[in-house]
């Protein structure tokens, strides 16, 4: 493609040469540029792609995308045998995305994209509208934390939402093998990083703000405000869809200029919910009025069909389609996932990772259980994250649990002892009578089932979905799932 044809996605670039020339790829990272390809010089969190600038000149590429333009010794532009192209934009980040999605022919332009962003539930959310338009007879895409699906084809992920380069190519698969949908979870790191540049939303669904990502971003303000810039770009023409129970869902709204709309469990809202009856295995509910029984369970839960109903007939589907639909969804891998055990009692297996999802799961489970069994949680804390919530995480699940096990999550580069540790500050020495902690995470949850008995609820929490445990840099297989059932198959009732 004409570098001069890449260039009309930004606005007003500075120019430094020729760019009637043919670029052979666009790259942000120096190691992957090859001859003929355009450089883009991203600040990142870690590392400046500007100090790379020479690097991925000395690989080929002919012209370089850039905050500032670095000085070139004359000597090193001989050893290259060319002038090369500079290209000078306020912001290289944003000017990524919008360069990688004109070089594959803006694919999002050419589906129904709709990004759910917020702390609890985005995954849930984008998965259950991808699963539900493919059983309405369309080809959609999915860009989650669990996988990534082009129609039926599922494509391994590693971040909640990739890189520009990365997402801009996913949808351009997705255009080709004939998606008409796509639906997204949208990070607020992706936000602020601009990794969601160039991406055209006809729509956007905001879940709830609790605390989370702080290690990142600092404050919760800051938090808000990377939630809220999604919103803010949302176009004329779009939907922006928000919980109106969470203190920070009006927030979202107030200078997006898509179209407002609202969802409640407790008050007046163009989508309006009712929990029923509760049970394990679903819930029976009103949706605007109309009862319909789905196989999900917990307030948390109720929420997140709310949106996803709000977010299917906003884009044109007829409401009893939509119910009808929605009454034959199941939960998502890993999330509030119910496995039984012979000898009468139930495990539980959450994603549940920050102090609010925690209580949002521990609640919904005392709401079925009506008093009628004790609740024996385990839970731990990701290294290298938000050190301060877990203090909060280890306080929360002790007021909610009958038995408490701290045990490892991810630890990355910490000591998971010392990870433990920084739970434990949060417990009084009542709350330490019911605690345990067992470092290794297996013999954590092989210690709960021991303790259950029938009519109990184990919650394993954390890590939900997840088939690894990442200690010292290590990714090592662990499914918290298959430990349960591992260890049920050994049972008999």
């Amino acid at each position: 493609m004409e570098l001069k044809k890449l260039l009309y996605s930004l606005d007003s670039p500075e120019v430094m040469g020729d760019v009637a020339v043919n670029i052979a790829g666009v790259q942000s990272d120096s190691r992957k540029v090859e001859p003929g390809f355009l450089f883009v010089a991203v600040r990142g969190t870690a590392v400046d792609g500007h100090a790379y600038i020479e690097g991925a000149l000395k690989k080929g590429a002919v012209a370089v995308v850039c905050e500032e333009i670095p000085f070139l010794p004359e000597e090193f532009i001989i050893s290259l045998g060319r002038n090369p192209i500079f290209i000078r934009v306020k912001d290289s980040a944003e000017a990524l995305g919008k360069l990688v999605s004109q070089w594959y022919d803006n694919p999002s332009d050419k589906l129904v994209l709709v990004g759910v962003t917020g702390t609890n539930g985005k995954t849930t959310i984008a998965t259950l509208l991808y699963e539900m338009f493919r059983k309405m007879g369309h080809k959609v895409g999915l860009l989650s934390t669990v996988c990534n699906y082009i129609d039926g084809e599922p494509i391994p992920t590693e971040h909640t939402t990739p890189d520009p380069i990365t997402l801009h190519a996913l949808m351009a698969r997705m255009v080709e093998a004939g998606c008409e949908y796509a639906f997204m979870e949208v990070s607020s790191h992706s936000i602020d990083q601009r990794r969601i540049s160039g991406l055209s939303f006809n729509g956007g669904i905001f879940t709830n703000l609790t605390r989370d990502h702080l290690d990142y971003h600092k404050t919760v303000e800051n938090y808000l405000k990377a939630k809220k810039k999604f919103f803010d770009d949302l176009p004329a023409g779009t939907f922006a869809i928000t919980n109106v129970d969470d203190k920070s869902g009006l927030v979202m709204l107030q200078n997006t200029a898509a179209k407002k709309l609202t969802y409640s469990l407790r008050t007046l809202a163009d989508f309006k919910g009712k929990i029923l009856e509760s049970f394990f295995d679903g819930t029976d509910m009103l949706i605007n009025n109309k009862e319909v029984f789905v196989h999900f369970v917990g307030r948390f839960n109720a929420y997140n069909l709310l949106a996803v109903y709000g977010a299917a007939v906003s884009l044109g589907k007829n409401p009893e389609e939509v119910l009808v639909v929605l009454s034959t969804l199941h939960s998502v891998s890993g999330r509030f996932q119910t496995i039984q055990s012979p000898l009468g009692y139930t495990a539980i297996v959450d994603y549940a990772h920050t102090p609010d999802a925690l209580v949002n799961v521990l609640n919904t489970i005392h709401e079925v259980l009506e008093g009628k069994g004790r609740v024996i949680t385990v839970v731990g804390c990701g290294g290298n994250r938000d050190k301060g919530k877990r203090p909060i995480m280890a306080k929360e699940a002790a007021r909610l649990s009958d038995q408490l096990i701290l045990t490892s999550d991810n630890p990355r580069l910490e000591d998971p002892d010392e990870i433990i540790k920084d739970m434990v500050a949060g417990l009084s020495k009542d709350d330490m009578h019911d605690t345990l902690c067992i470092t290794d995470r297996a013999q954590a949850i092989k210690t709960a089932t021991m303790l259950a008995k029938k009519g109990d609820v184990i919650l394993v929490a954390g890590k939900g979905h997840e088939d690894y445990q990442d200690v010292q840099g290590v990714k090592h297989h662990f499914d918290d799932r298959e430990k349960l059932k591992d260890i049920f198959a050994t049972q008999q009732s």
